[in-house]
């Protein structure tokens, strides 16, 4: 028979063969599954509890304390430079003004890293009479942490100062006093809080509100001074100098006296929801008052000895503040953002949307206090009372340096790096978070950790770089494990994390050699 007639009938063979074992595994699965269900339904099997899902990765619980954009350093009160030179007794007092508000306080705590945690120090403040600073350097010890803070990536925070303006000025609008200093318009709205409401935001968008539903950006500060607002009853008062009103609204407060021997004190109420602009950062850019020069006296000369550079300059800062008369006495300071009045050299302002107001800091370096060029120590215990448009961070803070000229020339020239020590209420324990914290996996089994040691392979690579590359092969890595297995290891000692386990090394590219192609080309032709 030909060798053509020979593969086709062993083909079809094949093919019929084939075709019956399928046909009889198939027979064979079905009866099993058969005889399975006929199984199930006379002999009920208890079910098995299903295993319970893993959640991986673990679940994102909140951390007891978190400030975003912030780094922090726990430390010990003996690390803390200059903590034991301070006048704690004051800072005591400027504490206990801040508790009192939060004792008053009602309601669910506010959604910050300290939430409501400074309420267990005010209770203990509140019925703790202390005339001792040695006392109250104990009472801040053994109620707070310290913990260094500042903006992620930098070793430091950064201090400005302000204070309080005392101004001469009209009830009413004559050649000389031509510069209204206005209440905050009727009509200036921002979501989510009432027109007439007590305390708006210091940041955001904020809106004029024309008719009942259309909402457009407020007036900026150039179309306000050319009178966006004028004659609608707004006046408070009237200026000299529109660069009086500007370093007002910087400050946020202002004493005000007029010629009878009245005065009006004006504290911060709203603004018109655009940022802050600091006209010495333009001076200092347009290469007018050097950086190491800047000061509010610098700008305030350049402003007079250039009065339309000035009006320029102004309009450059869009933010505009509004005000409102508070009914305080010469003696009294100036009100800050927490409810309360401030204390000179001990108040400051802090960015509001991270910090809560009664927290202490501790802030030491070097100022300038004494003159433009000393640099005088300062290590000072602080406590967050107020805030700012322009105060953004977690380690940015004003200090606030009471009323008057004085006051304006010190805080006029900080703009300063300085240390910032965070005193955190102890009951804000970070093993809070722990304790909710998942069961690890359990740890593999001594023949798992026979077969693969937990070795570190960058430190045998940089002793031996051959030994590294001899690693890769499975053969002598599964020899290399079975020869550390019989070192003995300290209990203590520190287990290096496992490297990946490496891949087989893949087939050889193998070329057939000419034998092998004539006999392939021999079977093409047969075929």
């Amino acid at each position: 028979m030909a060798p053509e007639a020979l593969i086709k009938v062993f083909l079809k063979n094949s093919a019929t063969a084939l075709c019956a074992g399928v046909v009889a595994l198939s027979s064979f699965s079905l009866g099993a599954e058969a005889a399975r269900r006929h199984y199930r339904s006379h002999h009920h099997l208890p079910e098995l509890p299903a295993a319970p899902p893993r959640h991986l990765p673990y679940p994102q619980l909140p951390l007891p304390f978190e400030i975003p954009g912030a780094q922090y350093l726990p430390l010990a009160w003996a690390d803390v430079k200059g903590w034991s030179d301070d006048d704690h007794l004051a800072a005591y007092k400027t504490f206990r003004a801040s508790c009192r508000s939060i004792n008053g306080q009602t309601g669910a705590p506010e959604p910050k890293a300290l939430g409501a945690s400074l309420s267990e120090p005010c209770r203990a403040a509140k019925s703790l009479e202390l005339t001792d600073d040695a006392k109250a350097k104990t009472f801040f010890e053994q109620n707070f942490a310290p913990l260094r803070i500042s903006r992620l990536g930098e070793p430091d925070g950064f201090v400005t100062g302000y204070y309080e303006p005392v101004l001469e000025g009209s009830r009413t609008q004559t050649d000389v006093y031509n510069v209204p200093v206005y209440r905050r318009p009727s009509n200036l709205f921002v979501r989510g809080y009432k027109q007439d409401s007590v305390s708006l935001p210091n940041k955001g968008p904020v809106y004029r509100k024309i008719g009942r539903r259309k909402l457009v950006p407020y007036y900026d500060r150039g179309e306000i001074e050319d009178g966006k607002i004028a004659g609608r009853g707004l006046e408070i008062a009237w200026l000299k100098d529109p660069t009086d009103l500007l370093f007002a609204q910087i400050q946020g407060s202002a004493r005000i006296k007029f010629d009878d021997g009245t005065t009006v004190r004006l504290n911060y109420d709203a603004y018109n929801g655009y940022p802050y602009t600091a006209v010495g950062r333009i001076l200092i850019e347009r290469g007018i008052i050097p950086k190491e020069e800047m000061s509010m006296q610098k700008i305030r000369e350049w402003m007079a000895q250039n009065p339309d550079g000035a009006r320029e300059l102004r309009r450059q800062n869009r933010a505009y503040i509004f005000f409102r008369e508070v009914n305080l006495s010469d003696k009294d300071e100036a009100v800050g953002a927490q409810g309360i009045p401030l204390t000179a050299g001990r108040s400051i302002a802090v960015d509001k949307s991270l910090h809560v107001y009664g927290t202490p800091f501790f802030i030491e370096g070097e100022l300038p206090i004494d003159s433009e060029r000393s640099k005088t120590p300062f290590h000072r215990l602080m406590i967050a009372q107020d805030t700012g448009s322009a105060i953004i961070g977690p380690a940015r803070a004003d200090l606030y340096f009471g009323a008057g000229h004085e006051a304006g020339r010190v805080s006029g020239r900080l703009r300063h790096a300085m240390h910032f020590v965070m005193l955190v209420p102890k009951s804000l324990d970070p093993t809070m978070r722990g304790a909710r914290l998942p069961v690890p996996d359990p740890r593999p089994s001594e023949k798992i950790a026979k077969l693969f040691p937990q070795t570190d392979p960058a430190k045998d690579s940089a002793k031996d770089p051959k030994s590294a590359a001899a690693a890769v092969k499975p053969a002598e890595s599964s020899k290399a494990g079975a020869a550390s297995s019989t070192v003995p290891q300290a209990r203590d000692a520190t287990v290096a994390v496992a490297s990946p386990v490496p891949l087989p090394e893949p087939r050889p590219n193998i070329k057939p050699d000419r034998e092998q192609r004539k006999r392939v080309n021999r079977r093409s032709n047969w075929q």
